[in-house]
């Protein structure tokens, strides 16, 4: 019994600090992602040691390392508590004409309830669908909910990585790309707000880096910080969305935050995690929207689960002129170390 526990404690610290080795390669990559998981076992192996092991010199280097894993996860997760600092404020009045709703939702190539996808689509009403992860056959069988959409950006593909964009607010000068790899599409659009407001909006889905999929991050890290460039170089208001295949405390989703001056409204107010939607225990956010300091968040909330692996999610922001004098001190600082790390990334593949 001492003995397992002792192991079990010696794999949980070693999964907790791998991390900080910044190798792309998916082996260290992953133990990113279940960051919460990884505190609350911890605390059942401290307290299980202090039950049932001796106080031997061993016991208390154990219950030292063990209490230092704590504070380190701890200090992580915090950022995305109601303790941590709010990126984002929260919108006082309601300005209709210039807010904008943004339902996103990796429907599951393989998944094949499209009436709850459509469901879904019809109950939110959003001003902008981004539906990943769809093929033709998806394309075609959400035509019901979509058709209602005057303007979309179609991109079906059948390798898990199709994307969708629907807007009932004019979409200007719309493109894909295919950024990093050949096959992984990305989308460019500006979206036009009931004031005439233009926001730049990206929607993307990078591959995450795990076995089957992609070995390395290398792939992800570039695009995402390559969308980043173009975000901190808009003079629009600007919108990032999508499946980023990272979680919200990951180094690179904060290097991403700190190169592109965007903001998160998770900081400050939930996980709110939305894969594994099958496995409630092994959950991370993975699905996200970043947004510049020009706006500020009316609600973002989960949304009901067809099927899918992901939950979708819906975000409401309102565009805000005052809003970037308010909130200009929230971006996260970048540093040099910062700047040469992104552009290190960048060159790579």
């Amino acid at each position: 019994m001492h003995t397992a526990l002792y192991i079990f404690s010696s794999i949980l610290i070693i999964i907790s600090f791998v991390p900080l080795i910044r190798n792309d390669y998916w082996t260290f990559r992953v133990f990113e992602y279940p960051r919460l998981q990884k505190l609350v076992l911890t605390i059942v192996s401290l307290v299980l040691l202090v039950i049932f092991c001796e106080k031997t010199t061993i016991f208390y280097i154990y219950i030292t390392l063990l209490s230092g894993t704590i504070i380190y996860l701890t200090k992580q997760i915090l950022p995305f508590t109601p303790i941590g600092k709010k990126q984002i404020l929260r919108a006082k009045k309601d300005i209709p004409d210039q807010s904008i709703s943004i339902m996103i939702s990796n429907v599951f190539e393989d998944n094949t309830n499209y009436q709850g996808c459509i469901a879904e689509i019809k109950k939110t009403g959003a001003d902008v669908v981004l539906l990943l992860e769809t093929s033709h056959k998806w394309m075609e069988e959400l035509r019901e909910a979509t058709d209602a959409y005057p303007f979309r950006i179609e991109k079906p593909i059948d390798n898990t990585y199709g994307m969708l964009l629907y807007s009932k607010l004019e979409l200007k000068d719309s493109e894909v790309k295919f950024l990093v790899e050949d096959d992984i599409p990305s989308i460019h659009t500006k979206v036009i707000l009931p004031s005439d407001e233009l926001v730049q909006l990206y929607a993307v889905h990078p591959t995450p880096p795990v076995p089957n999929e992609n070995p390395r991050s290398t792939e992800r890290d570039k695009e995402l910080l390559m969308i980043a460039d173009e975000a901190e170089k808009s003079e629009l208001p600007v919108i990032v969305c999508g499946d980023l295949n990272d979680v919200a405390w990951s180094y690179t989703t904060e290097l991403f935050l700190k190169t592109s001056q965007l903001l998160d409204p998770r900081r400050g107010r939930f996980f709110l995690n939305t894969f594994h939607a099958h496995h409630f225990f092994m959950r991370f956010p993975l699905d996200h929207i970043f947004c510049s300091t020009d706006f500020k968040l009316k609600r973002m909330k989960r949304l009901y689960n067809f099927n899918s692996d992901h939950f979708p999610i819906l975000t409401e922001l309102q565009y805000e002129r005052s809003a970037d004098i308010e909130q200009e001190e929230n971006t996260l600082d970048v540093d040099q170390e910062d700047i040469a790390l992104a552009k290190e990334k960048k060159e790579k593949c």
